[in-house]
C-alpha cells in the first residue's frame, strides 16, 4: 500500500491512459534493431537475443554487443551449429554468462524444432523465464501477455502511487492494463516510457503521455515511488591469480560454477578464511608446479551480491599457453592481464 493518505483518487481511466501512451509510443518509439518488421511480427530471433542480452545491460550498451552477436551468429542455426567457446567469445564483456551457455543450448532446441508460437513454448527453452516469454511471444506473435520488468515496476509503481509493489502486485497492474489489441507495442510502450522519460532519479514529467494519470505526480513527489529495494550484502572475496605469459599469450584454465563457467582465465585460488595471499599463491604455485613471482597489482571487479579483490602476480612454469585475444575472458580476466601491459608500459615508455 502507499505510504501517503488522503481523499479517495479516482479510478484510473483506463482506456484514456491506453490511448495516451500508445500515441505517444507511435510518435517516439526508440528505433532499436530488433524492432524491424511490423507490430507483432517482430523476427523471433532477434527479439530473443536482444531480451536475453538486456536483461543486465543497458540499451545503450547493449547495442553494441547485439550487433557483434548477430554478426557472429545472424540466425539460430549458425548460433546452434558453433561451438560453445566461439558463443562466449561473442558474449564477451556481457557478463551473466550463464545467459550465453542457455541461449545456446536453446538454439540447439530451435534450430532442431522451430520457433515456438506461444508464451508457453517459450517458456519451456532454456534461460526463458516469464518476462521474457511474455516479451517474446507478444512482440512476435502479439500474444496478449503482458511483461513485467523493472521499468514496468517503476511506471505502474507511481501511477499508482504504490511505494512497494510486489512482483504479484505489478503482474495484476500490468495484465488489467495491457492493450488486447496491440500487445506488442503497449509493452514496448511502457517499457519505453520507464527508460526515457519516467526514469528513477529525475523522471521527466513534463514530457510524460500519461502524467494526467499518475498520481504520484499529482502527490508532487514521484521519486518517492517504488521504495528502494532492498539489497543484500556484498560478500568481499580475496583471491590471488598467476600470469603465466604475457599479455599477448599465457597459461589459462576454464572456469567452472554459474557466473563464470565456460570461460577462460588466469589460474586462480581463494584464500581460505584467514589465510593470507602469500599464503594462497604458495599454494598456487604448488598446484601449478610454478614458480611465482613478482605482484603486477590488484584488481577489483564487482559481480552479484560479490566483490573480488585479486592480487595477480607473475610467475614461470612449463605449461601451455593459450593466444588471450582468441579466448573468451571473463572482465576480471581481462583487468588481470591488462596488469602486464600496463607494466611493460610504466617500465619501457614510449620513447
Amino acid at each position: 500500500m502507499s505510504s501517503l493518505s488522503g481523499p479517495p483518487e479516482p479510478a484510473l481511466d483506463v482506456p484514456a491512459f491506453r490511448a495516451a501512451l500508445l500515441a505517444w509510443f507511435d510518435a517516439h518509439a526508440r528505433p532499436l534493431p530488433w524492432r524491424a518488421g511490423s507490430e507483432g511480427r517482430r523476427d523471433p530471433y532477434r527479439v530473443w537475443v536482444s531480451e536475453i542480452l538486456l536483461q543486465q545491460t543497458q540499451v545503450a550498451r547493449g547495442l553494441t554487443y547485439y550487433d557483434r552477436f548477430l554478426t557472429a551468429f545472424p540466425t539460430v542455426q549458425a548460433l546452434a551449429a558453433a561451438p560453445e567457446a566461439a558463443v562466449l567469445k561473442a558474449w564477451e564483456g556481457c557478463g551473466y554468462y550463464a545467459r550465453a551457455r542457455n541461449l545456446h543450448r536453446a538454439a540447439k532446441l530451435v534450430a532442431a524444432q522451430g520457433f515456438p508460437d506461444s508464451y508457453a513454448g517459450w517458456l519451456a527453452l532454456p534461460g526463458v523465464g516469464p518476462y521474457t516469454a511474455a516479451a517474446i511471444s507478444s512482440l512476435t506473435r502479439n500474444e496478449a501477455r503482458a511483461v513485467n520488468d523493472g521499468n514496468v515496476r517503476r511506471v505502474l509503481a507511481r501511477v499508482h502511487a504504490e511505494t512497494t509493489p510486489t512482483d504479484r502486485w505489478v503482474q495484476a497492474r500490468a495484465d488489467d492494463l495491457l492493450d488486447p489489441a496491440r500487445p506488442g507495442a503497449w509493452n514496448e510502450a511502457v517499457m519505453d516510457l520507464g527508460a526515457t522519460v519516467c526514469t528513477p532519479r529525475r523522471p521527466n514529467c513534463a514530457r510524460c503521455p500519461v502524467s494526467a494519470h499518475c498520481r504520484a505526480f499529482r502527490q508532487g513527489d514521484p521519486t518517492r515511488y517504488p521504495a528502494p529495494k532492498v539489497r543484500a550484502a556484498v560478500r568481499e572475496i580475496h583471491a590471488v591469480a598467476l600470469l603465466i605469459g604475457d599479455a599477448h599469450a599465457a597459461v589459462l584454465e576454464r572456469r567452472e560454477g554459474t557466473l563464470l563457467g565456460g570461460l577462460m582465465g588466469l589460474p586462480m585460488e581463494e584464500l581460505a578464511p584467514g589465510e593470507t595471499p602469500a599464503a594462497a599463491l604458495t599454494r598456487l604455485g604448488a598446484r601449478l608446479n610454478a614458480v611465482t613471482g613478482a605482484e603486477l597489482g590488484v584488481v577489483t571487479h564487482g559481480m552479484t551480491h560479490r566483490r573480488l579483490h585479486v592480487h595477480v602476480h607473475t610467475g614461470t612454469a612449463d605449461l601451455p599457453r593459450t593466444a588471450v585475444s582468441s579466448a573468451a575472458l571473463s572482465r576480471l580476466d581481462a583487468k588481470a592481464v591488462a596488469l602486464y601491459a600496463e607494466r611493460q608500459t610504466s617500465l619501457f615508455p614510449p620513447a
